[in-house]
């Protein structure tokens, strides 16, 4: 974050600094300061071809905050431009469980297990647990649990 800090002293209008700001946030759930840096970011590069990333961040960031909804519609954009946006798919899946919404993220998970078919729980655990607040893990977690996503070993 200091190195961001800098950069972004240096130049305010550095769109990607303001993204990765916002991922830094969204990980550590401060979910509104994320949307807040990752909102700026969009409106610094309206037309970026990496607006996927940024619809990302948003839809995790919602995630956090338990704004389940939003952070399916947000998963969603960032689907539409990149259908195969493994990430973005956890965030359905997890959300749409919390919502008990268990079909969706079923079908969700499938989509997922195509693309990514050695993820467990245990492996997500080991992707993430390095850098995501623990609440914002076990929010992921319960959610990819509830919608059927095997345990796996050596978490």
């Amino acid at each position: 974050m200091a190195a961001l800090d800098r950069a972004l002293a240096l130049n305010p209008n550095a769109a990607h600094a303001w993204l990765f700001r916002g991922n830094i946030h969204t990980w550590r759930n401060q979910p509104e300061a994320a949307i807040e840096a990752v909102e700026r970011a969009r409106r610094l590069s309206p037309f970026d071809p990496y607006a996927f990333v940024f619809a990302l961040n948003i839809a995790i960031a919602h995630f956090a905050a338990r704004r389940f909804e939003q952070a399916i519609e947000w998963a969603d954009r960032a689907l539409h431009e990149q259908p195969r946006l493994v990430a973005a798919m956890r965030v359905k899946v997890a959300a749409n469980a919390h919502l008990g919404h268990l079909d969706a993220a079923r079908a969700e998970l499938a989509r997922v297990l195509a693309i990514d078919p050695k993820l467990t729980i245990a492996d997500f655990l080991r992707r993430y647990a390095h850098f995501a607040a623990p609440e914002v893990l076990e929010l992921f977690v319960t959610g990819l649990r509830l919608a059927g996503l095997p345990e796996g070993g050596g978490a």
